[in-house]
Formats: C-alpha cells, sequence, structure tokens
C-alpha cells in the first residue's frame, strides 16, 4: 500500500476504504511535505481518526473530475493552494507567468483563475448537500470585501462568491479538528458558529451578538475614505487574545469572522511537523519530472510561524499572526535525522527559518496573557521600548543541528531582519557568517528612502547601512569573502520618482547590481495594498502619492537596473521629468549616457581598432579575421611562383 494519501478508488480500495470522510480539493499538485498546507491539514486528520483524500488540480470544466472520490461524509475542504491563484498566474504588470512551481513540471494553467470560486461552484453542481469548507491564502485574505488587483475593483467576501458554508482563515490546523469534531458528532454546519479563526455568513446583525461592525461591501466599494476605515477596523482587530468579533453586511448575505485561533503550543507544532510525510510528489508526477516548488524546500526546516516585523505589504499579518509559535528542538532534531536518511541529501540542510528566520521568540513576554499591542508595531519602523531581541534559543538550536550526524553545513536562507540582529547582544551575527552563509546573505532592506520605508513599515536607510558595514566587519575579523545580496521593490506607495532616484544613486555607491527587482503587487489582505487602491494610509488618514501608471512603474523599475542597455531610454527619460540631468553623462556619478552620445567603451574600441588597421602590415590590416588569412597566403603564394 502507498504511503501516500488516497486520490483515486484504487487507492481507497488499497486502504479498504468504501466513503471517505473529508475530500481535500486543491488547486496544487498533490506534494506530502510539510510546506505544503493541503498535505498538513489531511495528515493531521488522518491524526485524528479521519478518512481523508485528496483531488489535486481537478478539470473544473465539469463536474466529472470532482467525482473522482465520491461523496464524503462529512464534507468537502476547498483550496486555491500555497498562492492566490491570480497572483500564481499573473506579474505585476498583469502579464501570464510562464511557469507554476505547484503544477506538475511547472507546467501552466492547470488551475481556473478564482479556483477557490470555480471548485466550490462545481462542488455544489454535483453534491448540493455537502457541506464545504474553503481556506487557504486565497480564501484567508479575501474573507471581506477587498480589491482585486486584476479586476481593478472591490469584490464581495469570498465566503459569498463561493458560496461555501464556512471559511477557515490562517494556518487552520487548530480550527479544522474543532469544525471536524462538531460535524462528527452530528453538528449541522449551518449551527457551527463559535469556532475561533473561522468565518460563516448569516442573513444580518440581528443574527449575531457582541461584534464589532465593519461598513458594508456597499460603502466600500463606493468611497475609498470608507474602505480605509474598514480595513483600519479589521486590521487592528487581528490576534487571537484580544481581538473582537467582526462583521460586514455582503449584499444579502452578513459575514461574521470570529477571533483567530489561539497560538499553536510547542507540543502541538510538534504533533503537525511529526506526521508521517512521504516529503516528496506523489509518484503520478514522476513523468512530467515532478513538482519544481519542493526543490526550494525539502531539505529545510520550518523551525516556527508568525512574525512581528510588522512590513505593511506582507499579508503573514492577517494570515499567520505576530505571535511567535515554535517547534521543541527535539522535533527539530528528530525531523534533521529524516533528512539525512533521503534520497538526495548531500549533507546540507538549506534553511533553518520560518516567515522571519531570525524570530524564534516572542517579540514580548507579556503576549502571553494580553497578546499584541493594538495598533502598536514592535520593531519598525521604531523598535518598541518592551521588544526582547534575544537570538539564544535559535543559536542553541543551530548548534544541535550542526551536531547531527550526516550534516555537513546548515544554512540560514529564509529572510534575516537585520534591525532586529542590531538590537541583540549576543554572538548570533559571527556564527551566521561563521558558519551558515555560502559566501551571499540575502536581505531585503526594500527600499532606501526614508519616506518609502515609513510607508513600508520597515527601518530606514541608516539602520541597513549600520548593518552592512557591520556585516563586512565580521567577516573581514574572519578572514572571509562574503556578500549581502538586498532585494529591493519598485513602485511601493508612497515612492516618487526622486525617491526611484535616491535608491539607483544607493545603488551606484554601494557597487550593487540586483538581478532581480520586485515591482510591488497589491495583493488583499495587506496595509500596503489599501493605501495603493485608497490613496490614504489607513493607520493615520494621510494621503499618500503612489504610482499607478505604467510608463511611471517602469521607470521606477528601470532606475533599479540603470546599467542594462534595454533601460537606458527609459531611465534617461525619467531623470529628465524629475530634473536630475546630472546624472546624465560620462562622470563617475552619472548614471546613464546621453541619448546621442556613443558609450566611451565602444568609442575607443572603434578608435584603437581604426588606428591598428592604418599601422598594420597589408596582410593584416582588414578587421575580419578571414581576411586577414587570405592576405597572409597571397604573400606566400607570391615567394612560391618567385
Amino acid at each position: 500500500m502507498s504511503g501516500f494519501l488516497p486520490i483515486s478508488r484504487q487507492d481507497m480500495a488499497e486502504r479498504g476504504y468504501e466513503q471517505l470522510d473529508f475530500i481535500f480539493i486543491s488547486g496544487d499538485a498533490y506534494v506530502d511535505h510539510p510546506s505544503f498546507g493541503p498535505a498538513i491539514l489531511c495528515r493531521l486528520l488522518e491524526k485524528h481518526g479521519y478518512k481523508v483524500g485528496i483531488i489535486p488540480q481537478p478539470d473544473w470544466h465539469s463536474t466529472r473530475d470532482f467525482d473522482r472520490l465520491g461523496k464524503p461524509r462529512l464534507g468537502f475542504l476547498v483550496s486555491a493552494g500555497n498562492m492566490d491563484s491570480l497572483l500564481n498566474k499573473f506579474t505585476a504588470a498583469r502579464k501570464m507567468r510562464h511557469q507554476d512551481a505547484y503544477s506538475p513540471g511547472g507546467r501552466p494553467g492547470c488551475r481556473p483563475d478564482r479556483a477557490t470560486i470555480v471548485y466550490c461552484n462545481r462542488l455544489r453542481e454535483r453534491f448540493p448537500d455537502v457541506p464545504i469548507l474553503i481556506g487557504g491564502i486565497e480564501a484567508s485574505l479575501r474573507r471581506f470585501a477587498h480589491y482585486d488587483y486584476w479586476s481593478n475593483a472591490v469584490r464581495r467576501s469570498i465566503l459569498v462568491d463561493s458560496g461555501a458554508d464556512l471559511l477557515i482563515f490562517g494556518m487552520g490546523e487548530r480550527a479544522l479538528l474543532e469544525v471536524a469534531a462538531d460535524l462528527q458528532q452530528g453538528v449541522a454546519i449551518q449551527n457551527i458558529q463559535d469556532v475561533p479563526g473561522t468565518c460563516y455568513r448569516v442573513p444580518n446583525r440581528e443574527y449575531v451578538w457582541d461584534y464589532l461592525e465593519l461598513p458594508s461591501y456597499a460603502a466600500v466599494s463606493a468611497d475609498k475614505k470608507k474602505f480605509a476605515e474598514a480595513f483600519r477596523l479589521f486590521y487592528l482587530e487581528q490576534d487571537p487574545i484580544r481581538g473582537r468579533r467582526l462583521i460586514q453586511q455582503n449584499e444579502e448575505w452578513c459575514v461574521v469572522q470570529n477571533p483567530p485561533s489561539p497560538p499553536l503550543s510547542e507540543a502541538q507544532m510538534d504533533e503537525i511537523y511529526d506526521l508521517p510525510y512521504q516529503r516528496t510528489w506523489h509518484p503520478v508526477y514522476d513523468k512530467a519530472g515532478g513538482v519544481p516548488a519542493i526543490q526550494e524546500v525539502q531539505f529545510s526546516l520550518v523551525s516556527h510561524r508568525g512574525c512581528f516585523g510588522g512590513c505593511h505589504f506582507c499579508a503573514i499579518l492577517s494570515h499567520e499572526g505576530r505571535i511567535i509559535q515554535r517547534r521543541s528542538h527535539a522535533s527539530l532534531i528528530r525531523e534533521a535525522k529524516i533528512l539525512t536518511r533521503m534520497k538526495g541529501f548531500k549533507g546540507y540542510i538549506h534553511d533553518v527559518g520560518g516567515p522571519t528566520a531570525n524570530f524564534r521568540r516572542m517579540s514580548c513576554d507579556g503576549q502571553r496573557e494580553r497578546g499584541t499591542c493594538r495598533g502598536k508595531p514592535c520593531l519598525s519602523p521604531v523598535p518598541c521600548q518592551n521588544l526582547i531581541a534575544d537570538h539564544s534559543d535559535y543559536l542553541r538550536l543551530l548548534r544541535e543541528l550542526r551536531a547531527v550526524p550526516g550534516v555537513k553545513k546548515v544554512f540560514v536562507r529564509s529572510g534575516i531582519r537585520f534591525d532586529y540582529l542590531l538590537l541583540a547582544k549576543d554572538d548570533f551575527l559571527e556564527e551566521l557568517c561563521r558558519y551558515h552563509i555560502s559566501g551571499q546573505l540575502k536581505i531585503a532592506p526594500e527600499h532606501i528612502s526614508d519616506r518609502v520605508t515609513y510607508m513600508m513599515g520597515k527601518s530606514g536607510r541608516r539602520v541597513y547601512q549600520r548593518f552592512a558595514e557591520k556585516f563586512r566587519q565580521m567577516n573581514q575579523k574572519l578572514g572571509l569573502k562574503q556578500y549581502l545580496v538586498p532585494y529591493f521593490m519598485s513602485s511601493h506607495p508612497g515612492a516618487h520618482l526622486e525617491d526611484a532616484i535616491e535608491l539607483a544613486e544607493f545603488i551606484r555607491d554601494m557597487g550593487y547590481h540586483p538581478q532581480q527587482v520586485q515591482d510591488f503587487i497589491p495583493t488583499p489582505g495587506t496595509l500596503s495594498t489599501c493605501m495603493w487602491y485608497t490613496g490614504l494610509n489607513p493607520l493615520t488618514g494621510e494621503p499618500v502619492y503612489t504610482a499607478k501608471t505604467y510608463e511611471e512603474k517602469q521607470m521606477q523599475r528601470a532606475l533599479m537596473q540603470y546599467w542594462l542597455p534595454k533601460n537606458q531610454a527609459i531611465v534617461r527619460k525619467a531623470l529628465h521629468l524629475a530634473h536630475r540631468e546630472d546624472l546624465i553623462g560620462f562622470g563617475k556619478q552619472c548614471l546613464v549616457r546621453p541619448g546621442n552620445a556613443e558609450p566611451r567603451e565602444k568609442r575607443r574600441h572603434r578608435a584603437d581598432r581604426a588606428k591598428e588597421s592604418c599601422t598594420a602590415p597589408r596582410g593584416k590590416r582588414e578587421s575580419d579575421g578571414k581576411r586577414s588569412r587570405r592576405g597572409t597566403e597571397y604573400q606566400r603564394e607570391k615567394k612560391v611562383r618567385r
């Protein structure tokens, strides 16, 4: 019998299953690994005694594929996958991506647009009376009325548009087990309304008690100030301890969000990651070459969840929350030993971390009782006075993992918060440079203009420069040649053309040549998206400038790679518009040369070739190598005839 969960009737027969309790419909290919949500949730349900199967990437053009495993006893679970289906398909310029890392062979087009809605509609056609529960990142971040970048419109809650019975937001394990237990006890899905981490719908507010009401869908779709107000109320209540129940009228339905699920304990985290995963893709994908997304995570370890970094463009606050939840050292060491026995393991653990690698503890101990502070960031742009910056537990973990037999090196490749690192009074930077970097450390200052980093919720220029210098000094002390690889973002709300030029000058002065440039994408559920759509900072009410035209976005992006020949014309145009002609010329501080000027290297090369042509012997004057050889052969033939 295969160690994978059933994906066909034959698999069910091998396990002796006549009917499944739950069937998971996933927009991703089936990869049985703890970095993939469907695998975690299905394995956890299996551990708790439920019979579970998966239908990965069903053909949505009819209901036939949705009937592959029959009718489930308790319900369908639906997810678009590890990414929002539209973000997975389109770039910031709304162009189709050429690869889908979560599909067999990286082939695009294996899931529909707005996959959660499409899958639910097909299920309702075939199984009108079976409960449908939706979850995953797409459902989680679209749980209330939201701005949709790809249609440039405000859309209703996905719970209304999909017709699902219940929405589980966040990571989902704890809420799913509670809902499954209620269904097992015979509770009707319409009566499951008190589970933290879930959303349900009722006709109006008269069916709800003890709530905070958000402006309605009709109000937020007609008035951007109302949209900003609704987002502020939503954003400030995303805490499992102090957060309140929220409601929003979405036309004929009132969507109700219970407070988020309580943080998982260390034992609960261990239970999730100790489940019997196969740690690879299902064999049905072998002929296609497998599923590319596993390559980055197959030999990596997830040490914790949550992030208190507070980046405004990040959806983690609305999905995983700010409270850190971590695994025990024993659980991580058990997993590391499993990795050493896997085929293809060469002694290198590629990463040990989470959303932010060096956040292994809560930002302060008070969060255990009172939750996170309402409206007060922990780290940036200014650190809270109660923040505890401490890497001691993470350092002990890394040392223990380095000592596991069969492990040659342990890398840290998920994001490092350098501002947090600078606040800590420990040896983390030294050990990081000595043991856990392979020549390059990837970090994400995102921008260098203080005006922009403030809007991003990031630390400013001086903090990054202080870290860069400390990193340089530490590697010099250790006798190592290692470099920072910074990631920057263009066209974030608050970024003017002048800020993009400031960033380009910084890149020039630091000698950076970014190979990848991230253009801001307004994804649902983030504070930055609210600013992008409304032109307002929802937390302060202040106006925020945003580059929205294709040309200005192209300019900001091109300035970050000003040295590329294809970007020269657009960079010159940007500098003219900003009246920064001082950066156009042949000086060392210039970003580009004048438009009608031949590059200095090409002019010098052409002059040298002309000089050689005038002074070389007759047989070698031609610039073409073949003609030079023909001239030499002619001289030889002439001598022979004589």
